[in-house]
């Protein structure tokens, strides 16, 4: 079979198709002919070595995260899948390979494909769709009747984070561009920011949780409107300290976290907030419940109309790192 594989780190890093041969489930997992996979930032990131301290990988290896397929095979100990089921996933994070014509995935990480959508527009949800969920439920451990602002949440993150928040009973506040804000308002915002036109850090105070897309150029926005106890969840501004013990790393990398996220942690700590960085792990069971949240809002991911095969990886991966996509950027088997 074919599959993108990264040859070594480095900043400006291109994938080479190399044929391998079809990788064999084990007793716990199954094997999956790949449909579709997306291409996301998180690709850039592994690439280029920037998130060698949270997982590093044996060189080559295959690249992709989240992908859309059918399975062939199933391992002995699988009982919850057969031969046949169309699934999708987020990759367990130390056994990545969604770029190739075929992928084993532990079965504890996938579940049955929405049923309102296709191959291509259900491989642009595990992602999204669990970052939004582990972050309301786990890292903020949000409850009904608080607040959570998303800047930037008109994308794709906020088609995920949006019905999920409300479901829970919160407020959400919301900024983005003007053409999105019909289909934001018909998810149940209780308001929506265009940022070309009004500020939302002079409408909004005592804000529970702000949960960040934008990154450094908007902190002290976020830090302005968060309530004394608020936690502020970021998606890319880097992991710190929490982060490393959170998750029991070594001694060596969180001090390393420590250093890295010390000016962040410090600009929090000044207005009573705490900091987060979250980076999404694979799990079957809450995707199963984000299916639910799809198929009950009739959720479909915006795509990019670019069509990529994989022998186009690398035109794919620039459009995700320099363009500006209309939509998950997918690859089509």
């Amino acid at each position: 079979m074919q599959a993108a594989q990264l040859i070594k780190y480095d900043k400006n890093f291109k994938l080479e198709l190399k044929d391998i041969s079809v990788p064999v489930p084990n007793a716990d997992e199954v094997l999956v002919k790949v449909k579709a996979a997306a291409v996301n930032p998180l690709e850039m990131l592994i690439g280029t070595g920037s998130v060698k301290l949270i997982q590093n990988y044996d060189i080559p290896v295959t690249l992709g995260n989240e992908l859309s397929g059918i399975v062939t095979a199933v391992g002995k100990n699988v009982h919850d899948f057969e031969i046949g089921d169309e699934v999708y996933a987020r990759l367990p994070l130390n056994k990545i390979g969604a770029f190739a014509e075929y992928a084993v995935i532990d079965s504890k990480a996938i579940a049955l494909k929405p049923k309102n959508l296709d191959f291509v527009t259900s491989a642009a949800v595990p992602l999204t769709g669990l970052t939004a969920y582990q972050g309301l439920t786990e890292e903020l451990h949000a409850k009904a009747g608080q607040s959570v602002m998303i800047p930037g949440g008109s994308g794709s993150f906020g088609q995920m984070a949006i019905p999920l928040a409300k479901q829970m009973g919160m407020k959400v506040f919301v900024s983005g561009n003007a053409a999105s804000r019909q289909s934001v308002i018909d998810m149940g915002v209780d308001q929506y920011f265009d940022y070309r036109k009004e500020n939302y850090w002079e409408k909004l105070k005592s804000v529970d949780y702000v949960i960040d897309t934008v990154g450094k150029k908007e902190f002290q926005h976020e830090l302005s409107i968060i309530k004394p106890g608020g936690k502020i969840l970021s998606l890319i501004m880097g992991p710190n300290k929490l982060f490393a013990t959170d998750r029991n790393f070594s001694f060596f990398k969180t001090c390393l976290f420590s250093i890295a996220g010390k000016e962040i942690d410090k600009q929090a700590k000044a207005v009573g907030a705490e900091y987060h960085f979250i980076f999404v792990r694979s799990d079957g069971e809450q995707l199963e419940e984000i299916t639910k949240i799809v198929e009950q809002h009739d959720i479909e991911p915006a795509i990019d109309p670019t069509e990529f095969k994989l022998n186009d990886i690398n035109e794919a991966l620039e459009l995700v790192k320099n363009g500006h996509p209309k939509g998950k950027v997918i690859i089509r088997f």
